[in-house]
């Protein structure tokens, strides 16, 4: 249904994946299974974290909220990406598309934040640990959290509202949910703004957390090797080795999709790189932070243990 002017453009269609039937069923069923594992993950570690008053320390606040956005991350496009997969017709209303684009880019936003906030939680733990309950006091805390959440609101609002400006000459979306560059795609009317912002918040949200974390590993590497016993330094690096992984797989394929020039092509090979941010790493990091962490494991078999007898 293509459209002179974007006001009477009422709806998108997603064009998915693949569009080979025969995998429709066998994506439906995997994506199903892995939002499954991602919501009773996540809300796992929300309960844990909540019931448990030994995991009440900054650390666990920050993976607290981390988990509540990759709850909400997950569900904002997953559910509907599985109604789509059994769809002969993926249709999504114009206005829905533009909340899919804000709740979208407002949590992924986040997670970038709340992952530096983990990496400075770290640095601090290992580099100043006399300095640690000072540092990371709850106030501290709860100011990083706002500032993760308030630097998301501005994020999605500006890249919301650029979207809302623009008029579509198509309504058809190479992509499997309503991301920035393949709506940008389709629209009629210059698009120099909508990238240029792509450009610089996305830069800014992608480039300024990567520097702060790496800036922090440096200093916390530097600090581990300064560690005498082989067994500090293993214990040090066990602390951080879960973060890294998660840091890595997030940033990675979130730099790939969105650091590169928009074409048809570039979208092809973003779409399924997207997976990653979209639907793996929402998946992995509650298994990462609780099958490498001791304390998660401990206040687990704790409840365990709790409910058996």
């Amino acid at each position: 249904m293509p459209t002179e002017n974007g006001s009477f453009l009422t709806e998108f269609v997603l064009v998915g994946l693949t569009d080979q039937a025969d995998l429709q069923f066998l994506l439906f069923f995997l994506f199903l299974i892995m939002y499954l594992v991602t919501v009773i993950g996540n809300l796992g570690m929300i309960t844990l974290i909540g019931l448990n008053s030994h995991l009440r320390t900054p650390m666990y606040f920050f993976l607290f909220n981390l988990s509540f956005i990759d709850l909400c991350y997950s569900s904002v496009f997953t559910p509907k990406m599985l109604m789509n997969f059994l769809s002969t017709k993926n249709i999504i209303s114009f206005m829905g598309c533009m909340a899919q684009l804000y709740f979208f880019t407002f949590f992924a936003i986040s997670e970038c934040y709340v992952l530096t906030s983990v990496a400075y939680d770290r640095y601090v733990a290992i580099c100043k640990p006399l300095l640690y309950n000072v540092s990371m006091s709850p106030k501290v805390c709860s100011s990083l959290i706002l500032g993760s959440y308030l630097m998301a609101f501005s994020g999605s609002m500006t890249h919301t509202g650029c979207m809302l400006r623009l008029s579509f000459c198509d309504n058809t979306i190479n992509h499997y949910f309503c991301d920035l560059l393949p709506l940008l795609q389709l629209s009629c009317t210059s698009t120099f703004v909508n990238e240029l912002v792509v450009f610089i918040v996305g830069g800014i949200d992608i480039i300024v957390p990567s520097i702060t974390i790496f800036v922090s590993y440096g200093f916390i590497l530097s600090s581990i090797l300064h560690i005498c016993s082989t067994e500090g330094r293993s214990k040090a690096f066990s602390t951080c080795s879960s973060h890294i992984i998660a840091v890595s797989l997030f940033f990675g394929s979130g730099a790939f999709m969105y650091l590169q020039p928009s074409s048809v092509g570039s979208m092809d090979e973003g779409k399924f790189s997207s997976v990653f941010y979209t639907n793996v790493v929402p998946m992995l990091n509650p298994l990462i932070y609780s099958l490498r962490n001791k304390d998660v494991k401990f206040a687990l078999r704790k409840i365990l243990s709790r409910k058996m007898l």
